[in-house]
């Protein structure tokens, strides 16, 4: 195994990291709502009164925050080794886990830890360990 040290960037990372607890603190302080993306997401298809623009503007900035980058530096361009059909089963199965889960990953691994939630602890290390064993199975067993 090798390391490619040109995509180490600790100090991207720790800004980037920042940023999200900076929001989702502000978030939940400012406006008393769980930074959960997957819930704000799905709130926005079954609307209650007073819901609704928070949540727009929520997930613009999610849209619009990658664009706004583009603008002042080079977007990265991912290299994606995956068929269409590949990608979309993905993304049906993390869709799923997350209405079984309750939540996302931002919902339970930001959110959730940060409140010392033991729900979010339990579904936080089972995403992660479901994560682990499948690099393992797909890199070293089926040699993906």
């Amino acid at each position: 195994m090798t390391i490619d040290w040109s995509s180490f960037t600790p100090w991207s990372a720790l800004a980037g990291g920042a940023l999200i607890g900076i929001a989702a603190a502000m978030l939940v302080l400012l406006n008393g709502r769980i930074a959960g993306i997957s819930g704000i997401l799905g709130g926005l298809f079954k609307p209650a009164n007073g819901d609704i623009a928070w949540r727009v503007a929520f997930v613009l900035g999610l849209v619009g925050a990658p664009l706004v980058y583009a603008v002042f530096s080079d977007f990265p361009r991912p290299e994606i080794d995956a068929g269409t059909g590949a990608l979309v089963l993905a993304g049906l199965l993390v869709g799923i886990g997350t209405r079984y889960g309750s939540g996302c990953t931002s919902g339970h691994g930001v959110c959730g830890l940060s409140r010392l939630s033991p729900r979010s602890l339990a579904a936080t290390l089972a995403f992660m360990g479901a994560g682990f064993v499948t690099v393992y199975v797909a890199r070293h067993l089926l040699g993906i």
